[in-house]
């Protein structure tokens, strides 16, 4: 690679990875939008004419209107005032800015970097993955947000709002392993075919535990059991399988659901610790020790703040905050899964 190819990745790879801390604030976003019941407050999708909020008193009232006629204001939050409803509407606005925000940066980097002549013809049709991998995402968020807007529904549905999240964090991982093929040299990679097995299962069952966190978000479920290391006095606890068929209660039954996310919590730590330990065999790699050591670190960081969240479910204002701290650790650990599973080869040269 000619130092000016070298240059021009790595000026790429600078920009996804702006994307990437981007993408992060958006989950974030999105996650206080959630707990605090914001995400119907904006009852239409206007990419264009929606990037302003209500700038005088009649405008608001408009927005208000029209949120008084769902049925999360008429059964929920039939008491709001002017003022509370600008809360929500507030953050609702403010994670449809950021998204149009996202989708700026990106198309003004693509864009500069075409007509520079920063992209290797490779980078192509990655590129092009990426922005329908954008686009979709911001697809699955307005259906997401329609699912709440129907009678009889007070939040949007738990699988909706799953699938929003789970394709976030898709488009996060691919921005990321598209960033670190540009910046990781051949030196810095880890040939080890068993510390890459385990690798790939650890993700495939933290994928699925992110899924049962998003459900647990959707459902609320952590207000049927705000209790640990038991649920409500037990260990095993009555009503997980209340719902017929029984396959119904592992997607709808917020006992179930709950008590899922809590097993799949003890096998990641499990296998976590399994692999930290046979990990130390890798000895010379200072991004491979970083990487191990962080996600060390932070296993351990997402269980304690997965027990604090649970323990707190019925106190709104703490709920907040540690559901979204909660979130952002999930986040970094599959940022620092998806970096490991980069540097760690079963081949060195696959790439």
């Amino acid at each position: 690679m000619t130092e000016m190819t070298e240059r021009s990745s790595k000026q790429v790879a600078t920009w996804l990875l702006t994307g990437v801390g981007m993408i992060i604030i958006q989950v974030l976003l999105g996650g206080i939008t959630r707990l605090t019941e914001s995400g119907l407050s904006i009852t239409e999708w206007k990419p264009i004419t929606g990037m302003l909020p209500p700038l005088n008193d009649a405008s608001w009232q408009i927005e208000f209107d029209k949120y008084k006629t769902t049925d999360q204001f008429k059964y929920v939050h039939q008491s709001f005032s002017l003022s509370e409803f600008k809360f929500i509407f507030f953050w609702e606005w403010f994670h449809r800015a950021w998204a149009r925000l996202m989708g700026i940066v990106f198309l003004v980097g693509f864009v500069y970097f075409i007509i520079r002549g920063k992209f290797k013809r490779s980078m192509i049709t990655p590129m092009i993955i990426l922005f329908i991998l954008g686009a979709l995402q911001g697809a699955i968020g307005w259906i997401m947000v329609k699912s709440g807007l129907v009678p009889e529904k007070y939040f949007v549905g738990h699988i909706e709002l799953t699938t929003h999240f789970i394709a976030a964090m898709g488009l996060l991982c691919y921005t990321l392993w598209f960033a670190m093929g540009m910046l990781v040299k051949p030196q810095q990679l880890v040939q080890n075919e068993s510390l890459k097995s385990l690798l790939t299962t650890i993700l495939i069952i933290f994928i699925i535990q992110l899924i049962y966190g998003g459900f647990m978000a959707g459902m609320k479920a952590a207000i049927v059991a705000p209790t640990w290391p038991h649920m409500n006095g037990k260990m095993i606890p009555s009503g997980l399988s209340d719902m017929q068929p029984a396959i119904k209660n592992i997607f709808y039954n917020p006992f179930m659901i709950q008590f899922i996310h809590r097993a799949i919590a003890y096998l990641l730590f499990i296998l976590a610790a399994c692999w930290y330990f046979k990990s130390k065999a890798v000895e010379g790699n200072t991004l491979f020790n970083r990487l191990r050591t962080g996600f060390a670190v932070l296993i351990a960081l997402q269980v304690v703040l997965g027990i604090l969240t649970v323990m707190n479910a019925t106190y709104t204002n703490r709920l907040v905050w540690l559901g979204v701290s909660h979130q952002f650790v999930a986040m970094v650990l599959l940022m620092v899964l998806t970096g490991l599973l980069f540097v760690v080869r079963k081949n060195p040269a696959a790439k």
